[in-house]
């Protein structure tokens, strides 16, 4: 059984809106302008145990908004989600002690306490055995090498070791499901390759559901056989996350240095990223590569060369635009593709995003649709 399930899952906010200065806030008292947002539109969606999802998107795409719906933060403005076999909204404490969250830019642990501290705090709020307790502590403390830091101030520690016991504190109580919102951001390197270690880990281990968002597409490409793509609030791809990049992987990126000081052209149909005297880089056409670089070899006296794929930020433009191999920018495929809504919402959407969804008729909605997938 899917452990997340969600059908025509839609969030549509209402904003306020005025002209600037004493008399547009005079106005606004006798005359109120609304605009409406959808984030998340018709999102279908779901996930089996011991999954490893990558949840891809830019800014303002939705996906902050979708894992708040999962997790029972806010409500749906329709639709059904259903997790672990809850509906969310309904904030029953069987489900919280099931899933964990872990938000790169909001913190779950007090500042004023060491780590330690927050971690008898949880292990009462989630009522974990004193020997589970133990066990998994020493297991993730050794991991992340953290012992010399947990009995220290949390506000003192530094922005990677902050995040491996925000890690920590989610997952002492074992969860079935973990949700991450952008885990590595601003962390360096080697932070962030031990943090994929070990998520990595945790999911094949202990067959923890993650679902995971992020920006850093090397962390996708990494840890999710599986990606879904989610743009302008609706979901643009979902399947494997290497038969994605592929798609969109048009060109290879040669990089060529040089005997001497040489002025160098780049070969017809190819691009230049970076050039010096000493040293060039281009990008070329997966179909002529090939002859590009055996020009480069013949008309240069080159010192090293190297051949790879195209910066990795690159190709994520790439699905965000729609622009898959063998397609021109635009072409209205891909995440292009997806349908924008705004101030423009149908009188129908506006409808429903005009008052507060009544919590009751969401969960009504869930539990119609479970019955009929049961």
């Amino acid at each position: 059984m899917s452990v997340i399930y969600t059908k025509n899952l839609t969030k549509t906010y209402r904003r306020f809106e005025k002209d600037p200065g004493l008399m547009g806030s005079f106005k606004s008292l006798f005359n109120r302008r609304f605009i409406y947002k959808t984030a998340v539109s018709d999102f279908d969606l779901t996930i089996e145990q011991g999954e490893f999802v990558g949840l891809i998107g830019p800014n303002g795409a939705g996906k902050t908004t979708l894992v708040k719906m999962l997790t029972g933060i806010i409500a749906p403005t329709r639709g059904a989600v259903d997790v672990l076999g809850y509906c969310p909204n309904k904030l029953e404490n069987a489900l919280k002690k099931q899933y964990a969250v872990v938000m790169g830019q909001k913190s779950q642990l007090i500042f004023d306490l060491t780590a330690a501290d927050t971690f008898l705090l949880f292990k009462q709020m989630y009522e974990v055995p004193d020997d589970i307790y133990k066990r998994k502590l020493e297991l993730f403390t050794d991991f992340f090498d953290a012992g010399e830091y947990l009995n220290t101030q949390v506000r003192t520690l530094s922005l990677g070791e902050r995040m491996k016991m925000e890690l920590v504190t989610a997952l002492l109580h074992q969860p079935k499901v973990l949700f991450l919102d952008e885990p590595t951001i601003g962390l360096d390197a080697p932070t962030q390759r031990r943090i994929r270690e070990f998520l990595s880990e945790i999911n094949r281990r202990d067959g923890t559901t993650i679902l995971l968002t992020s920006h850093y597409m090397e962390d996708v490409r990494r840890l999710c056989p599986r990606s879904v793509v989610i743009n302008e609030g609706r979901k643009v791809y979902d399947g494997s996350t290497e038969t994605l990049f592929d798609s969109y992987q048009t060109h290879k990126k040669i990089t060529v240095q040089f005997v001497s000081a040489t002025d160098f052209i780049a070969p017809p149909g190819c691009e230049i990223i970076e050039v010096s005297e000493h040293k060039a880089e281009f990008i070329a056409p997966k179909a002529i590569s090939g002859l590009a670089l055996e020009r480069v070899m013949r008309d240069y006296e080159l010192s090293d060369i190297s051949v790879g794929e195209e910066d990795i930020g690159v190709i994520v433009e790439k699905i965000y635009r729609g622009e898959r191999a063998g397609e021109g920018a635009g072409a209205g495929t891909g995440a292009g593709a997806g349908t924008g809504v705004g101030a423009g919402e149908s009188a129908d959407n506006r409808d429903r995003a005009g008052s507060r969804p009544d919590p009751e008729e969401v969960a009504a909605e869930c539990a119609s649709t479970l019955r009929s997938r049961a």
